[in-house]
């Protein structure tokens, strides 16, 4: 199939550092396989997005070069897609309403002595899996057994990322029954995100390893709703001289769109990509593509410091 690549960034905050080496490792990856990349706009968690942080993002990613083959889209409009694919779900028994909150999954948790997942997360006890109880619904979860009716089962997802190799997850396990509608009525990123790339046609996915505990659950999805897989590449997160990740909610500073090629030249170095001696940024593009070898990126998950230093390298 044709390479069709995508860079999804939610409008929480202006276009970081961080974020401009998933779009352009996803963008050189797309032009390297002669392939189409698209922008999504990852706007389904209402509550989160901030008014105009989309145009920003769009004016940061034109400034710095990287126009989308095709308009761009938003999650916002998109709900009536991922009310059909729950609805498929639900008639197909592998979903089924919640009435827990999470004071109710907490307690549920604490009787069997269980703890967080590594991610902080509550792993889903399976409490409504039988029925709500006369309780009213919630929200809306997805079986993680290897059939409906198989409660006693786990469920194990495997697969190769392109950069990482054989992963594995047990889904029952580390994850549990996962939200696809929440308590709030928004729509949940997993199914979403699962639905918008089989609409899209995505073929490749080009993100940041913060992302890689989200691909088991997304393949599950992309089986029972019977959607192609795309391949999957995880990148190393891009961190602070304080080791943590560049995030728009710890204050990372935005890409200036007013300096687009510093900001270029030090996600080239990030990656581990050849920096071309280019006046502009239409040319310094072209010849990263041209240049790209996925090979160089760093296999580290994380690289303490390794973007500060490249930002402040000398060209």
């Amino acid at each position: 199939m044709p390479y069709i690549g995508r860079f999804a960034p939610s409008p929480t905050g202006p276009l970081h550092a961080g974020s401009l080496v998933a779009a352009l490792a996803s963008w050189l990856d797309a032009r390297a396989h002669g392939g189409r990349w698209l922008v999504r706009i990852e706007d389904v968690d209402g509550p989160r997005s901030i008014a105009g942080a989309d145009t920003l993002i769009l004016a940061q990613l034109a400034a710095c070069g990287l126009l989308p083959d095709e308009p761009p889209v938003w999650q916002s409009t998109r709900g009536p897609l991922y009310e059909a694919a729950l609805q498929r779900l639900l008639a197909a028994g592998w979903a089924y309403p919640c009435a827990c909150t999470r004071r109710d999954l907490a307690a549920a948790l604490a009787l069997r002595g269980a703890r967080r997942s590594r991610h902080g997360e509550l792993v889903y006890p399976g409490t409504c899996r039988r029925g709500l109880r006369g309780r009213p619904a919630r929200a809306a979860r997805v079986l993680t057994t290897p059939a409906p009716d198989r409660f006693d089962a786990t469920l194990a997802i495997d697969w190769t990322d392109r950069r990482l190799g054989a992963q594995s997850q047990d889904l029952s396990r580390d994850v549990g029954d996962f939200v696809l509608r929440r308590a709030d009525g928004f729509w949940a990123y997993q199914l979403a995100v699962v639905v918008d790339d089989a609409d899209q046609g995505i073929t490749d996915v080009v993100r940041g390893a913060d992302l890689l505990d989200s691909t088991p659950r997304q393949i599950l999805l992309q089986r029972l709703l019977g959607l192609p897989q795309p391949a999957y590449a995880h990148l190393p997160l891009a961190v602070g001289a304080d080791g943590r990740k560049l995030s728009k909610h710890e204050a990372a500073l935005p890409v200036d769109a007013c300096d687009p090629l510093t900001s270029l030249r030090a996600a080239l170095r990030f990656l581990g990509q050849p920096e071309p001696d280019c006046s502009n940024v239409r040319m310094l593009l072209s010849a990263a593509a041209r240049s790209f070898d996925p090979g160089g990126i760093p296999r580290t998950a994380a690289a303490p410091g390794a973007f500060a230093a490249a930002r402040n390298a000398t060209p």
